[in-house]
């Protein structure tokens, strides 16, 4: 889910689409106008999408959310309210949220949950990230009561931090999903590239 202007062929989650194929996107209809009702609900049509592709297995499989920038403001507002509807919990294992955006950068802090996410979540924030200062992130990171990781001064964590693949942030997504395997007792001990469906809600701003 690439965010305003488009995402390049650098970034990181688009050598991680291209690396796993099977992973898929989060598209919007328009990527220069971040609505985060829009968005979000556009999240939760892609992940019923994925879920229904497979029904015909018989396999009760859940979603994992790869969210950058505003994608994470967009993927936790779905999510969250999913789960108060039942919806979400039995279609999301967790969320990877890498350099989040200010939510009041965007005036949506009143849209988005105040307590901690009914998901497992890991929160890596960059200590010169021009679109959320650390201070912030680690505030939004307590109140979610998630994972944090210091990125260091890796700025916005997309194309122009020169991050190649990201194996650091593949790491973190295998041990986020080896969290929500834990929970998990439909987990058949498959590869989880193969066992999970992966979708890079990224907005990258």
């Amino acid at each position: 889910m690439p965010g305003l202007h488009g995402s390049g062929p650098g970034h990181w989650q688009t050598r991680w689409e291209a690396r796993f194929p099977e992973w898929r996107r989060v598209e919007q209809t328009d990527w220069s106008t971040p609505e985060l009702p829009r968005w979000s609900a556009r999240v939760g049509e892609t992940v019923r999408a994925a879920l229904a592709e497979r029904a015909a297995s018989r396999q009760k499989r859940r979603v994992i959310l790869v969210a950058h920038s505003f994608g994470c403001l967009a993927s936790i507002h779905w999510a969250t309210q999913a789960h108060e509807a039942r919806e979400a919990r039995d279609s999301v294992a967790g969320i990877l949220l890498v350099a989040p955006a200010d939510p009041d950068k965007f005036g949506v802090r009143d849209l988005l949950p105040q307590r901690t996410l009914p998901f497992p979540a890991v929160l890596v924030a960059s200590r010169n990230d021009p679109w959320m200062p650390h201070c912030y992130a680690v505030d939004w990171g307590s109140r979610w009561g998630v994972e944090l990781v210091d990125a260091g001064e890796a700025g916005h964590i997309n194309a122009d931090s020169n991050l190649g693949e990201w194996d650091a942030g593949l790491a973190l997504l295998d041990r986020l999903i080896g969290r929500a395997s834990a929970q998990d007792t439909t987990r058949d001990g498959a590869d989880w590239q193969a066992q999970w469906d992966v979708l890079p809600s990224t907005p990258y701003i």
